[in-house]
């Protein structure tokens, strides 16, 4: 064998015993997770925990819903573990913005507004809004009827925004549960949440004091929400859910909480 050869023969053997380091390595630090961005591999979801059924704790205290599920589905497919941080609503574009977690998974509807500022992916829930009100009140029957009526609503959520376009008075609250009591006691006039959240609420619970009043025309679509700079985790978390769509897992889910698929 020449002296070239031999050299040659070294120097590949190295450069792959560099290359095995160097993935043994990156499986150390976090492998696909760290292509994607995440600290340690793994995808630090933001969620309320008190917004059933989408993301609320069971009778065992254990962090259970339909968006935690399907970010766990997410996260499997992915190949990175998960963990919840459990954040009041009107904080959570906060704290994505602070980097305090990768995405939140808690009904985030696509707005124009949001997209400005931040990255979705494709949607895993497509629903319809509704106009709530108290059972014997026969004022209100359209989103229009809300000028000059009050209505319980989360300051940073798409509803609050409909419902001071018809000209309500907002009533501040930090989600369903609240808005509801606020709408039993008398204290508001109105609710307007998603639709599923309604029915959920309607299947659980006593729901003969409320009523839905109108619908709207437009569907809304939720999804996982990220900063710009994570763009590349967004794209993965949308054929994560492609996937989870063509094999049934979203299907499947969505029969489990609502009685249907309500993916698409």
């Amino acid at each position: 064998m020449s002296r070239n050869r031999a050299l040659l023969t070294v120097t590949a053997a190295s450069a792959a015993l560099l290359a095995l380091t160097a993935c043994g390595s990156s499986d150390e630090s976090g492998g696909a997770g760290d292509e994607l961005g995440l600290s340690g591999g793994k995808l630090v979801v933001a969620t309320e925990g008190t917004y059933r059924p989408f993301s609320y704790h069971d009778e065992t205290d254990e962090l259970v819903g339909y968006d935690v599920e399907v970010a766990e589905a997410v996260a499997e497919n992915l190949g990175v573990e998960i963990e919840f941080q459990e954040t009041q609503w009107d904080a959570i574009f906060a704290g994505l913005d602070a980097g305090r977690f990768d995405t939140i998974a808690n009904q985030v509807t696509i707005t124009p507004e949001r997209e400005a500022d931040y990255v979705f992916s494709t949607p895993y829930t497509v629903s319809t809004g509704v106009l709530v009100v108290a059972a014997d009140n026969n004022d209100i029957t359209s989103f229009a009827d809300l000028d000059g009526k009050t209505s319980a609503q989360s300051l940073t959520s798409n509803w609050n925004d409909l419902a001071k376009e018809n000209g309500a008075t907002v009533e501040a609250v930090e989600g369903w549960a609240q808005a509801v009591a606020l709408l039993e006691q008398g204290r508001v006039d109105a609710t307007i949440n998603d639709s599923l959240t309604y029915l959920d609420y309607a299947n659980t619970e006593d729901a003969s004091g409320i009523k839905v009043a109108a619908e709207t025309d437009e569907e809304s679509q939720s999804a996982f929400v990220v900063t710009p700079e994570k763009e590349a985790l967004a794209t993965a978390i949308s054929g994560a859910l492609e996937d989870l769509r063509a094999d049934g897992t979203l299907a499947e889910l969505g029969e489990k909480y609502f009685g249907e698929d309500v993916s698409e």
